[in-house]
């Protein structure tokens, strides 16, 4: 049995209007109810059901008296590669304006000193209950929060830096890291999809359970000793994560 068997007839229905969103066919107003209801061969409460999926994960909007449309919010383009280059952080760029253009706001910043767990104490080469900076953040684009993120670093480096400040400068983390002698030149990057939590749907403004991408970055000095990690979750509806690179 392949996997649109095991799917429900309204799972089938917004699957094919999701393909058919991502590749151009719909930018503005979706089919009708009945329309669709007619092609699928199914009652309206089916096609009301596969429309109402696409409206959780954020790819459309019912607009009173109108039916529903595609969601108007361009999807931020992440370049994985260049975003992290070394020119663009040294300049005092942020490395988000790689990605979009667009004005993006950066909110719910917390940052504090705590012990690391077992599984942040491997990933920085760490004791279990050394402790680590902790900065966590979520950016918004358009009023629309699109991404958290979590960041951990051993304070025995950053300790009085800029990085234990909410505003880190220009550059951000990694401007400050190659202030204090310590330069990341390596990046290692994990995607996982997942759902999101009942915390983070609230912070994202998204429905429980709504489809999420687990980012985890760690960046390494020269002597590959691990110097961030930094744990993010994307609302994935938000994003198209874009990867070039020579063969």
């Amino acid at each position: 049995m392949g996997d649109e068997d095991s799917l429900a007839k309204y799972e089938q229905i917004a699957a094919d209007l999701r393909l058919a969103i991502a590749n151009g066919q719909y930018t503005d107003r979706l089919p009708g109810e009945r329309v669709l209801a007619a092609q699928y061969g199914v009652a309206a409460m089916t096609v009301r059901q596969a429309l109402a999926l696409l409206r959780s994960e954020g790819l459309a909007e019912a607009r009173q008296g109108a039916g529903v449309f595609v969601k108007s919010f361009k999807p931020v383009r992440r370049h994985g590669i260049q975003r992290l280059a070394r020119d663009r952080w040294a300049s005092g760029a942020s490395i988000w304006s790689t990605d979009d253009e667009r004005e993006n706001t950066v909110d719910q910043i917390n940052v504090q000193a705590v012990e690391a767990t077992d599984s942040i104490a491997t990933a920085l080469q760490l004791t279990p209950g050394d402790l680590v900076c902790r900065r966590s953040r979520r950016y918004v684009v358009e009023q629309r929060p699109v991404m958290l993120a979590t960041s951990f670093l051993p304070h025995a480096i950053v300790a009085g830096s800029a990085i234990t400040q909410p505003n880190t400068g220009p550059g951000g983390i990694l401007a400050r890291l190659n202030d204090l002698g310590f330069p990341p030149v390596h990046h290692r990057e994990e995607i996982r999809y997942g759902l999101a939590s009942p915390n983070d749907a609230t912070r994202l403004n998204l429905p429980a359970g709504s489809p999420i991408l687990h980012l985890i970055r760690t960046s390494y000095t020269a002597d590959r000793r691990p110097i961030e990690v930094n744990q993010m979750v994307l609302d994935a509806t938000a994003f198209v994560l874009d990867y070039e690179f020579d063969a």
